[in-house]
């Protein structure tokens, strides 16, 4: 993805937007105390800012540039730059987040600096992260209705040969990709880092895998179209597809459930840290995680966030507490170590078997 750039501002008070107004660069002298450079995914652009970024420009009147990209372009574009000064925010998913600070290209976002902080789910601000949470997604199996009921669909059995042919999985390359192997390892093996078990058990499943999808086009294309009943996907694939009234439903597995997050990291060459700490805080609140949720369909960390029907008609209840309803996270400092041996060995012993 390339960048997003756009300026965001913590209007939780009438304090915090007064000194928001009139607050100065954070990590240059030069830098232009107005504005601020916001990285994000090319998706949803335009919803994000109506929902989070013109409220908060208009409230702060700091303007915001907005650069778009993937995960591993903005990360790679962050390790060429050096030290020169370029995104002050940015937001990216949890495993790339992990392989940035590996490579010490982000700095912590102090808690004193984020006071909606405070009212943000736990594992929106877990210590693996040197920035938090705003909105996450869930693994789990869309499925059509008109082919099985809930009950089966859970089950990890849907993919094991009772619709052969009529399934599909993804690619590790995607997210749901790492999500779905952790959960098929923690259902057959020892645990979610058990890839001997889940590759052992993925590589049984192959042949009756239609396809191992690459992207949510395909997946939607294949079920829209009657080629598949069932795919392992993120909660977020399914919601388009049942507002516009397709026959299918969303699940979370009966076991081996797992999420990811979307975190938002402020560069370690970040010019302006002030702003970055008050867009942070803005995203973050009630306000801007409601009109997240509503307009681009995120799910929400802050707790006072209103969830609308469109995405509770996919998951139900567990937006309120993911980790109640048995949704963990995966830990980086497991996964950004084996991430390659992983790929390899997904490529020759699953979808080469």
């Amino acid at each position: 993805m390339r960048s997003f750039r756009h300026a965001l501002i913590a209007a939780a008070t009438a304090a915090v937007v007064a000194a928001a107004a009139g607050c100065s660069g954070g990590g240059d002298d030069s830098a232009d105390a107005g504005t601020l450079v916001l990285s994000t995914f090319p998706f949803g652009v335009e919803e994000f800012t109506e929902a989070v970024i013109d409220p908060f420009t208009k409230a702060t009147g700091i303007e915001v540039e907005v650069e778009t990209g993937s995960n591993a372009d903005r990360l790679s574009q962050l390790q060429v730059a050096g030290d020169k000064p370029g995104a002050d925010v940015m937001l990216i998913s949890d495993y790339y987040a992990a392989l940035g600070q590996q490579d010490r290209l982000f700095q912590p976002v102090p808690a004193e600096k984020v006071p909606n902080l405070a009212d943000v789910a736990e594992f929106a601000k877990e210590a693996a992260y040197q920035g938090p949470a705003y909105s996450y997604q869930l693994n789990g199996i869309v499925y059509s209705t008109e082919a099985m009921n809930a009950d089966e669909a859970a089950t990890w059995d849907v993919f094991a040969g009772a619709h052969k042919g009529k399934v599909a999985l993804p690619d590790i390359s995607v997210t749901a990709g790492q999500l779905m192997i952790s959960g098929v390892a923690a259902s057959y093996g020892s645990g979610p880092y058990d890839v001997d078990a889940a590759y052992r058990k993925l590589a049984e499943w192959k042949p009756g895998v239609l396809q191992f999808y690459s992207s949510s086009t395909e997946v939607t294309n294949l079920l829209t179209q009657g080629e598949i009943v069932a795919a392992d996907t993120l909660n977020g694939f399914a919601t388009n597809l049942i507002a516009d009234g397709e026959k299918v439903a969303w699940v979370p597995p009966a076991t081996g459930r797992y999420m990811a997050t979307n975190r938002a990291m402020i560069p370690a060459t970040a010019a302006n840290t002030e702003n970055a700490y008050k867009f942070i805080d803005y995203l973050l609140s009630a306000e801007a995680q409601t009109s997240s949720a509503e307009l681009v369909g995120d799910l929400p960390v802050n707790n006072g966030a209103n969830v609308p029907q469109t995405l509770t008609v996919v998951v139900g209840g567990i937006v309120t507490d993911p980790v109640a309803a048995g949704y963990a996270t995966l830990d980086p400092a497991r996964l950004v170590p084996t991430r390659k041996d992983w790929v390899d060995r997904f490529a020759r012993e699953v979808t080469g078997a």
